[in-house]
């Protein structure tokens, strides 16, 4: 379903991607589950940083040129060559709280822009992955199937989901949050991976994060831009390293932005 340049790295993802599920459907909602906390006070727990070091080896070994930046064990990714950019477990709040909404997010980017993106959620039944020029796809219980983003025009018919208010208020605006959220039809705060994925199936229009860690969003750029939509920071850039995250179905773009700029 790739192209030829990037079948095997799509191969390699979804290998990784087992591996991953694997660890993590393990040690979810196991009572000998340690937690810390990093510097910013987020969580990590054991599953976090024993599914990156799986990653790590397996590309260590079939992909030795290429750099990997991951959340837990850090690295940098270059203007140009080809880095795998890592989150192990997106969601890790809900992962050692009980709540099955988590994924593992795998990236490669080449040349500073994400080409090949993989996100599975293992508790939900999900699977989402993309290669660049080769659409978006999704798998769940009812099979397989190519994504494509929804056709809403305006953004007061637009479902769109957001993180918390206070990181709004902290990081961005509480203003425009409210002006952005009050101009569309419908809110949630679905959160983390999956409301982007959501906007690549069409089930949403919109979905905007204040403050994100490349990590975050690297695997949800290349699977929104795949399955038609638009993704940028919050200053309108096409990038995964901005800081902030906007993904819509690119009809509905614009008007976010235009509420959501300070």
């Amino acid at each position: 379903m790739t192209v030829p340049g990037y079948r095997h790295d799509l191969d390699l993802a979804t290998r990784l991607a087992d591996a991953a599920d694997a660890i993590t459907t393990a040690r979810f909602r196991a009572l000998d589950l340690a937690v810390e906390r990093k510097p910013d006070r987020t969580p990590v727990t054991d599953a976090d940083t024993a599914v990156e070091d799986a990653i790590r080896e397996v590309l260590g070994a079939e992909r030795p040129g290429d750099d990997v930046a991951g959340e837990e064990r850090g690295g940098t990714v270059g203007a140009t060559g080809r880095a795998w950019v890592v989150d192990p477990i997106d969601g890790t709040k809900n992962f050692l709280r009980g709540v099955p909404v988590w994924a593992t997010l795998i990236a490669l980017v080449e040349d500073g822009s994400p080409v090949v993106g993989m996100i599975s959620a293992p508790l939900l039944g999900r699977r989402w992955w993309a290669a660049l020029g080769e659409g978006a796809w999704g798998r769940d219980a009812a099979g397989e199937r190519r994504l494509s983003v929804s056709a809403v025009s305006s953004l007061e018919d637009a479902y769109v989901s957001t993180t918390d208010l206070g990181s709004w208020t902290e990081h961005h605006s509480r203003e425009r949050y409210l002006a952005f959220v009050d101009a569309c039809w419908e809110s949630r705060a679905f959160g983390d991976f999956w409301q982007h994925c959501l906007v690549a199936e069409g089930a949403l229009d919109v979905a905007a994060e204040c403050i994100v860690n490349p990590w975050d969003v690297a695997a949800a750029q290349i699977i929104v831009t795949e399955a038609g939509g638009r993704f940028t920071d919050l200053g309108g850039q096409a990038r995964y390293d901005g800081g902030s995250a906007l993904s819509t179905n690119g009809l509905v773009h614009d008007a976010a932005l235009t509420l959501l700029r300070t």
